[in-house]
């Protein structure tokens, strides 16, 4: 009976130290595999150049391609609520991800130009941006003649 209880004895521990790295991969990487990643702070200093999509009385639909420090596919909707305001709607798609957010700020035409100027509050980010937020400077210009958009934006954000 001893050498039966020696056996269940030395049998067991060779299971748990055999199931010990299991466990801490499982505890390191959570029952799904996935891990967290560290908050980052990204520097943005990109330009758009975008052409128009659609127009819908003063609400501009415009897309295009950015360059600069996050590259990528644009869209933008771009709303002139009064003679001198505007708001928007701006989501860049570099590789396999998204970074989205709301502008607004002040409005003014000058000629054939109009001019944008205000803050982009980042509010959506997923892929390698998953949990974008923060604020940036949002600027651009509109030729009046065909409606297309450059639009710079510039500062940094959390991700």
């Amino acid at each position: 009976m001893r050498s039966f209880a020696r056996r269940t004895l030395a049998v067991g521990g060779v299971c748990a130290v055999a199931a010990a790295p299991l466990a801490l991969a499982v505890g390191v990487n959570g029952a799904s595999g996935s891990t967290a990643h560290a908050a980052r702070t990204v520097s943005l200093n990109d330009t758009g150049n975008l052409h128009k999509t659609s127009k819908k009385g003063f609400n501009l639909y415009e897309s295009g391609n950015a360059s600069g420090s996050v590259s990528g596919s644009v869209t933008l909707h771009l709303d002139v609520v009064s003679t001198n305001k505007f708001t928007a709607e701006l989501t860049v798609y570099p590789k396999g991800s998204s970074i989205s957010g709301k502008a607004s700020g002040s409005y003014r035409t000058d000629g054939g130009t109009a001019s944008f100027t205000g803050t982009l509050s980042i509010d959506h980010g997923s892929g390698s941006y998953s949990g974008a937020h923060g604020s940036v400077s949002f600027s651009g210009t509109i030729q009046r003649s065909n409606d297309s958009v450059t639009v710079h934006v510039n500062g940094k954000f959390s991700s």
